[in-house]
Parts: structure tokens; C-alpha cells; sequence
């Protein structure tokens, strides 16, 4: 695997890091990842995957949304809107300097983001979640009530980690609805979760897939945490995206 960092324009011009992970020989097709809430295209599972998808022939772009990781912004200022509008942007910068993505897989609040953009994209055959909340507004349970009585932004932890959001990040949520984006998908699905997280339930993922239509397939991540930190589990779901992956991107 070869990976090359690149950058490009985010929704509001702000510079966002990225990761182009390329095969050594010949690409047979292109994948996004849209990394989970608060999360970076550099977690441990992001790398296993980009490593699972080259040794196939797929290329991966990995990005960090605005504010996150190594990209420009003030993450207090973004939304579920502005993340889409992100995802769009990656997929115009892998059209112009690569190919278009053939591929979109999503992590957490990143799967719900492909769910919502895939029909944007022509060119995308399959697409995979990995932990996806159903209800993008899942997200407000980590957020504790009356944060934002008194002002406009607020601090909350997560993992360890501290973030600002804002009282517009919380009301935009409850302007998307995955129901009807995953039910006229309109391409292979495949939905990917542990019966144990404990971040988003697996209900989330059992609504996903009765909400879609075939081809649809689940994966049950047995033992793994909402971050798929332990190695073994991140090179499980590596090889079995990378083999889904290509049975679609191959033309079937």
C-alpha cells in the first residue's frame, strides 16, 4: 500500500487533511470513508481497512472532517449538514484527480453521512455502515440536558476528549431522517455491528436493515467495542469489506 497525504476544500474553504491510500498495482475501483463523530481519518480500524481494500486493487480516501484530526475549522461550527456537504467535497476531489468513488463506507455518524449521500453519486455500487445510528439525533444522548441554557456553545467530552458544540450542531440533527435515503438507496448495503456496542445499540442496525432493500447483508462485529480498537477486529471487517466490496465494484 502506497498512501499519499493530500488536502482540498472543505464546505466553507477551510483546508482539510487527508490520506490516499493506493494499491501497488493496478485500481480496481475507488472507496470513501466517512470516519465516526469526533473521531480522524488516522483511528486504528480506518488504517486496518485501507490496508484490507489495497491488497484488493481499491483505493481508499480517508478524510478528516472540518475541525477534527488535522483539518482546518472550528469543529464548534460545524453540523450533520456541513459533514454532509464535506463528504460531497471529498467525493468531487476523487473525481477530478482520481476517480469517482465506487465505494462509500461510514463509521458511527459517518455511516449515517453515506447513507444520506449515496443517491448523489452515480457512480457508487455499494455501501457499508460500520455502527451507524438509524435516527442521526442518536447523537443528542451524549450530550448532556440544559447544556446550552445560557449560551450559544458549550463543551462536552468525549472519550476523554474535550469538544465545543453548538446549540445549532444539536437542532440540525432533527432536520435529517434516514428512512426514506436507506430505503431508495438504490445500491448493495452492507451493515456492520457489534451486538455489544454500547455507544449506539444494535437496534440501530436491525431498523437499517429492515428499512433497505436487497442486496443487503449483515455483519455482526461479535466481541468488538464502538471504535473496533482491538486489532483483530479492525482486520476482520477489513477483509470482509474488501471481499463485498469487489464482488460489486467488479460488475456484478
Amino acid at each position: 500500500m502506497q498512501t499519499d497525504p493530500i488536502e482540498f476544500a472543505g464546505h466553507a474553504g477551510d483546508m482539510l487533511a487527508a490520506r490516499l491510500d493506493r494499491p501497488d498495482g493496478p485500481v480496481r475501483g475507488c472507496a470513501l470513508f466517512a470516519h465516526c463523530f469526533t473521531c480522524s481519518k488516522d483511528f486504528h480500524v480506518v488504517r486496518e481497512i485501507g490496508r484490507a481494500l489495497t491488497a484488493e486493487g481499491i483505493a481508499l480516501l480517508r478524510f478528516d472532517f472540518t475541525g477534527l484530526g488535522q483539518s482546518d475549522g472550528d469543529f464548534a461550527h460545524t453540523s450533520f449538514t456541513t459533514n454532509l456537504a464535506d463528504l460531497m467535497a471529498a467525493c468531487r476531489w476523487l473525481e477530478t484527480n482520481h476517480e469517482a468513488p465506487t465505494m462509500l463506507i461510514g463509521h458511527s455518524l459517518g455511516g449515517a453521512a453515506v447513507l444520506s449521500v449515496a443517491h448523489r453519486l452515480p457512480s457508487v455500487r455499494c455501501v457499508a455502515t460500520i455502527g451507524a445510528p438509524y435516527d442521526v439525533a442518536h447523537v443528542k444522548t451524549l450530550i448532556p440536558a440544559g447544556l446550552f441554557e445560557e449560551d450559544h456553545t458549550a463543551e462536552i467530552t468525549i472519550g476523554g476528549r474535550p469538544f465545543r458544540i453548538s446549540r445549532d450542531f444539536v437542532r440540525d440533527l432533527e432536520k435529517h431522517s434516514l428512512r426514506e435515503r436507506i430505503a431508495r438507496l438504490g445500491r448493495a448495503l452492507m451493515v456492520c455491528h457489534s451486538p455489544v456496542d454500547a455507544v449506539v445499540p444494535l437496534s440501530a442496525a436491525t431498523h437499517i436493515f429492515k428499512a433497505a432493500k436487497d442486496p443487503r447483508s449483515f455483519i455482526s462485529l461479535d466481541g468488538a467495542d464502538h471504535l473496533v480498537s482491538k486489532p483483530a477486529d479492525g482486520r476482520f471487517l477489513g477483509h470482509v469489506l474488501a471481499a463485498w466490496g469487489l464482488y460489486y465494484i467488479d460488475g456484478r
